[in-house]
Parts: C-alpha cells; sequence; structure tokens
C-alpha cells in the first residue's frame, strides 16, 4: 500500500499519461476487451489533469476531437473505463477521474481540492478501517465502500503560507 496520493506531488505527466494507456491497451488485449479510439481518448482526457471532470467535459473534449457531440458517446466510454477499471466516478462531484492504480485490485481514496479541484487517490486497508470495524460488529458485509475526503492540498496550502507567512 503506498501512502503518497498520485495527483499532488510533481512528476513528469507526458510518462504518467503514456503509461496508463500503454496499461489500458494491455489489460484490454489479455481481457479480449477493445480500447477503442473513443475509449482511449476518453482515458487520455482524465490522464490530461489530476482533477476529476463531468461527463458532459469529456463530451466537450471529444466532440472536438471529431468523436461525436452526443452525451452517449461520453457515457459509454466512461462506463466502460469505470467497469474495467481504468476510471472511477466522483460520487460527491458526478465526475471521473483516470485510476491511479490500473490493473492492480485496490480500494481508492480520493483526496479532493476544494481550492484547485485537483483530486489525489490514495490507496487504502479495508480491512483496518473503521468503517470495516462497524460492518463487522453488525455483521454486514460491504461489497463496494467509496472514501472521498475534501480539504486542501500540500500545493494550496503552501500557496496560502506563501501570500500569508504567519
Amino acid at each position: 500500500m503506498d501512502p503518497n496520493p498520485i495527483g499532488f506531488q510533481k512528476h513528469d505527466h507526458s510518462h504518467c499519461v503514456a503509461d496508463a494507456v500503454a496499461e489500458a491497451d494491455r489489460t484490454c488485449q489479455k481481457a479480449g476487451l477493445q480500447l477503442t479510439p473513443v475509449r482511449k481518448r476518453a482515458l487520455e482526457i482524465l490522464l490530461e489533469e489530476h482533477r476529476a471532470l463531468g461527463a458532459y467535459d469529456v463530451l466537450a473534449r471529444l466532440a472536438e476531437d471529431g468523436f461525436g457531440s452526443q452525451p452517449p458517446v461520453a457515457y459509454r466510454a466512461l462506463d466502460f473505463l469505470t467497469k474495467n477499471g481504468f476510471a472511477h466516478k466522483i460520487e460527491r462531484l458526478n465526475a471521473f477521474i483516470a485510476c491511479a492504480h490500473p490493473g492492480d485490485i485496490h480500494t481508492p481514496a480520493f483526496l479532493i481540492c476544494t481550492t484547485c479541484d485537483a483530486v489525489a487517490e490514495a490507496e487504502t486497508d479495508p480491512s483496518h478501517s473503521l468503517l470495516n470495524q462497524i460492518a463487522d460488529t453488525t455483521g454486514f458485509r460491504i461489497s463496494r465502500a467509496v472514501l472521498e475526503a475534501e480539504g486542501t492540498c500540500p500545493n494550496c496550502l503552501a500557496n496560502d503560507q506563501a501570500k500569508d507567512p504567519k
């Protein structure tokens, strides 16, 4: 489990995008799935920024690239990406973000910056969570949990401190 969330730290973003698309392509080939041009472009759009995008934001970018402007174009691509673990839906924002750990079975936690709208994905260990302990005491079996937290990212905190050092 990597305690450092992907999304707030500086990194080679072009490398990040290329690696994730290549991993998605390999995974699709192994599973007999088709990473169609529209699905691939939708994934690239999500990867271009570490922030969540609404379906209509993705649709607008797809339309600019000549993939059509009807909502089902984006919704079908996003549905494929989320069902196959290449993207996640951020419930709180009704938006989507590329998965930071494609191909891994994991339980993500999303840290959403309310200042700059960046979203970082961190891995969690559901077996040690308070929610899992509560479920265990009640005999409830969790099949899916979404952990989303809103706050201020390290970059925005640093900018605030730089503006007003106290």
